[in-house]
Order: C-alpha cells, then sequence, then structure tokens
C-alpha cells in the first residue's frame, strides 16, 4: 500500500543528500508511498500537461498527465475503486490553496483489466474528461522508444505530493529531475520489479523522489511520456529507486481508450 496507499505518484522534491548504497528485503504493500522529495517550484504554464485529481470536495489525492484534449493517464492504483462522480481533475493550477485553471468533472474511468496491486505491475488508468481543455498535451512512449528507458537518462517528476515520507503535501506544484537506473539495480531494492511493466528512477544515494501524493503523475523524457509515479519503499530513500510504470508496454492499450 502507499503511504496514503501506495505511493501515490512520486513528487518531484529533490534535496540531494548523501548516504550510502544499501540493499534491503522486499518491499510489501505496505511500504509503499508517493510524493516529490528534493524539488523546486514549477509552473503549469511551462508543463501545461501536468494536472492533479482531487475529490468532488476538492482535496488533492493523485497526480495525471493530459494525454488529450479529454484524457488523462494516471495511476491505478489511484483510482481503483473510485466511481467518476467523486473524482475532479485540476489543470492549470500549481497553487492548490488558490482558484486558477480549470475544475473538470470525469465521465469514465478505465483501470487496466490486469491491475491487482501497484507493486504487481499494470499500475496504469485512463480518465475521460466530461469536456476537453484546451492545452498542450504530452506524447506516449511507444513500443519503439526503448532508447528513452536507457539507465542514466534524466528524467523529469512532477507533483503536489509530501517532500518528505510521511510528511506534509505540497501547497505548490514542485519538479525535479531522477536518473533512471538499470534493471538490475531496481531488482536488487526490489525482487519483484519487472521490467515489463515498470521503470526505476533515483540517485543512489536518495534525496530525490516522488512522495505520497505524487502516485499516478508524470515521468518524462525526450519530450515524452514514460512513465507514471507507481509506488516505492519510503521516499528518496538510499538504495530504494521510485518506481514507476512503465508507458511503452501499455501504448496499444492506452491508446485504445484515446
Amino acid at each position: 500500500m502507499a503511504k496514503t496507499l501506495h505511493r501515490l505518484i512520486l513528487s518531484v522534491v529533490v534535496s540531494a543528500l548523501a548516504s550510502i548504497f544499501m540493499t534491503a528485503p522486499a518491499a510489501t504493500a505496505d511500504d509503499v508511498s508517493p510524493m516529490i522529495v528534493g524539488g523546486t517550484r514549477a509552473s503549469t504554464a511551462t508543463y501545461p500537461w501536468v494536472v492533479y485529481l482531487a475529490s468532488s470536495s476538492g482535496g488533492q489525492f493523485c497526480g495525471g498527465t493530459l494525454v488529450k484534449a479529454n484524457k488523462v493517464v494516471t495511476a491505478a492504483h489511484c483510482v481503483s475503486g473510485r466511481s467518476p462522480s467523486n473524482t475532479r481533475v485540476v489543470h492549470g493550477r500549481d497553487d492548490k490553496q488558490s482558484t486558477a485553471g480549470t475544475v473538470v468533472n470525469v465521465s469514465r474511468i478505465w483501470v487496466h483489466p490486469s491491475y491487482r496491486t501497484a507493486t504487481s505491475g499494470y499500475d496504469v488508468a485512463v480518465l475521460t474528461l466530461a469536456s476537453n481543455l484546451n492545452s498542450a498535451t504530452l506524447p506516449l512512449a511507444t513500443p519503439a522508444d526503448t532508447a528513452l528507458y536507457q539507465a542514466g537518462n534524466s528524467a523529469l517528476i512532477l507533483g503536489w505530493g509530501t517532500t518528505s515520507s510521511g510528511g506534509s503535501a505540497s501547497r505548490y506544484l514542485l519538479k525535479a529531475n531522477v536518473p533512471l537506473t538499470s534493471d538490475a539495480t531496481c531488482k536488487t531494492a526490489y525482487p519483484q520489479y519487472s521490467n515489463t511493466s515498470m521503470v526505476c528512477a533515483g540517485f543512489p544515494q536518495g534525496g530525490v523522489d516522488t512522495c505520497q501524493g505524487d502516485s499516478g503523475g508524470p515521468l518524462v523524457f525526450g519530450g515524452k511520456l514514460i512513465g507514471d509515479t507507481s509506488w516505492g519503499r519510503g521516499c528518496a530513500a538510499a538504495g530504494y529507486p521510485g518506481v514507476y510504470g512503465r508507458i511503452a508496454p501499455y501504448y496499444s492499450v492506452i491508446t485504445a481508450q484515446l
């Protein structure tokens, strides 16, 4: 489960601290949590496709990416069991305490049919909005985009989640950059890791990561959405990179929803 269920989208909080790389036992569902640690302020004017998910009362609980005027990609664990009537998408709002931007109703929620838990993969969902947004969108990584997943690529993370594990959520949109890790590195940290459905990102020493409340938010490289914040052990801990849903393998099922 995340700090708030799963890792509710690793947010972008960048605090580059060091600690030695260490391995530890496999993360369990109870270890999963998401948010951005070690990040800096960002603007939806620069990243117009980043959105957040809110309850009908306005409380932010996850992130997402606008990939079509009326379609948002997020994590399955964010919306599994939710109904469209109690889910909103907030676009163009950097400060959660402001009234800027647009709040849009959701008309349909599609969750990958193979999804069971974040740690077992298939952690992807598509929201259909009740009305179109006039905004730039972010292209999806395709199965041909293998180079985008090369270890060492510095990927962008964004979110409104907590800035430390178990800490307070950020009032403002935050961003950070984290290097993609090798499959071997991620497998060492998380034995249940599968490169057919997941990709990891983070520094060996920790310090920068997504965290609770960042779940479903974007992992971006090469101008494309390559991942959605999924889970991890704690936030920004040494030896435990963030785990993201790998978008490219889901390209066909996602585009079928678009």
